[in-house]
């Protein structure tokens, strides 16, 4: 094992991008039916996706975003036969806390950038300096750069312990972890196997996790018969976006072949799940949708970030709701007193906030509240 860290810079050849917009112009679009081109009932609208692929082809700068992430300083290193690409994000101040931020699907580490400075440099940020952090930003195994994947079995606890490896390497003994659906598993995973190291794992979620209650999250107690009636709506409404999961979950290898084949679809899959699981009030970007787009399109790794869902379905331990001595800390977006009542921990946790604003992609939609959280949780361990 090749245990070297090594510079990257992101250099997609040209001819890539000359392929991505031969292959958009050649798309071959259903015929539709006559009415229903704004309609997102069937999942992502028809038009929507057309403007957006135009868009992709035809006005989206590539180099532009290409050399503003490399701004940022991006490594590899080789983890149990894994390539892992990851951010390393130091901070000016020399007594920061190591935070290992865990993203999670569809996003990228793109989806931490814009909370990285005041994160990293509360002080230029009109915050206390003594609220900074070290910043890693790993890629998930099989994910845009931590790519290809080496072996089956990339699964939450493998994930975890390379992780916890990877911090070994860069120096940091002792260190905070942070991330949101998948990467709320891996943070919980994480705190679970190396509660030894782990300072303290905050985890956020929002609204859209109502609806998997009693499918990944389990039902309180005590619920009355209106609290009832909206959890079955927003199952009911959970049911109707989670046919990507039972893809992923059960069998990827066809609508695999289609990702790492069709721009289109590889846009299609990642765009519709930006625009229904955002705060309407706060939507993603257009150029963050299709900055991630192209990152998992050039990698062709749609199909291994599918396949992620698989190995966790299929792992005999699948890493949801494991308990640890690590202090918890937890923050709800798009909130009220419904989505707290069903997802809020209570006591079990040392932290706890809500937010009405943000929603399932906090670090995108609301960055400084995001990045607020944060430090108040670090800070209350840190006192």
């Amino acid at each position: 094992m090749n245990a070297d860290i090594i510079p990257f810079r992101i250099d997609i050849p040209q001819v890539e991008l000359d392929d991505l917009r031969d292959r958009l112009a050649r798309t071959r679009s259903p015929h539709r039916v006559p009415g229903t081109g704004s309609d997102w009932d069937h999942g992502i609208a028809p038009d929507y996706l057309h403007e957006l692929a135009t868009y992709w082809a035809e006005g989206f700068d590539w180099r532009a975003q290409e050399a503003e992430l490399n701004r940022y300083p991006q490594f590899v290193t080789e983890i149990d036969g894994q390539t892992i690409h990851f951010l390393h994000l130091r901070s000016p101040e020399p007594n920061a806390t190591p935070l290992l931020l865990n993203h999670s699907y569809p996003t990228s580490f793109v989806e931490f950038l814009a909370a990285s400075g005041p994160l990293t440099d509360p002080r230029a940020h009109g915050g206390d300096p003594a609220d900074a952090f070290h910043l890693v930003i790993p890629s998930l195994p099989g994910f845009v750069f931590s790519s290809p994947l080496s072996a089956r079995g990339w699964n939450m606890e493998r994930t975890a312990l390379a992780f916890g490896e990877l911090m070994t390497r860069l120096g940091y003994e002792r260190f905070g972890v942070e991330g949101g659906d998948l990467g709320a598993g891996v943070t919980g995973r994480v705190a679970t196997l190396l509660p030894e190291r782990v300072i303290g794992a905050h985890t956020h979620g929002d609204r859209l996790q109502v609806g998997m209650v009693g499918e990944d999250l389990p039902v309180p107690t005590g619920l009355d018969p209106d609290e009832q009636k909206q959890l079955e709506q927003a199952q009911y409404r959970w049911s109707q976006m989670k046919g990507y999961k039972v893809l992923h979950s059960t069998e990827p290898n066809a609508v695999s072949a289609g990702l790492a084949d069709s721009p289109i679809l590889q846009l299609a899959w990642i765009a519709e799940k930006f625009v229904e699981w955002a705060n309407p009030a706060t939507p993603i970007s257009r150029d963050n949708v299709l900055i991630t787009a192209s990152l998992y399109w050039f990698t062709r790794t749609g199909p291994a970030a599918a396949d992620f869902y698989w190995e966790i379905a299929h792992a005999e331990n699948p890493g949801w709701g494991d308990t640890s001595a690590v202090p918890q800390g937890q923050s709800l977006f798009f909130s009220d007193p419904f989505v707290r009542r069903l997802l809020g921990a209570g006591d079990s946790v040392a932290f706890f906030r809500e937010h009405a604003e943000g929603g399932h992609f906090p670090a995108f939609e609301v960055p400084d509240l995001f990045a607020g959280d944060i430090r108040a949780f670090f800070r209350q361990l840190r006192g």
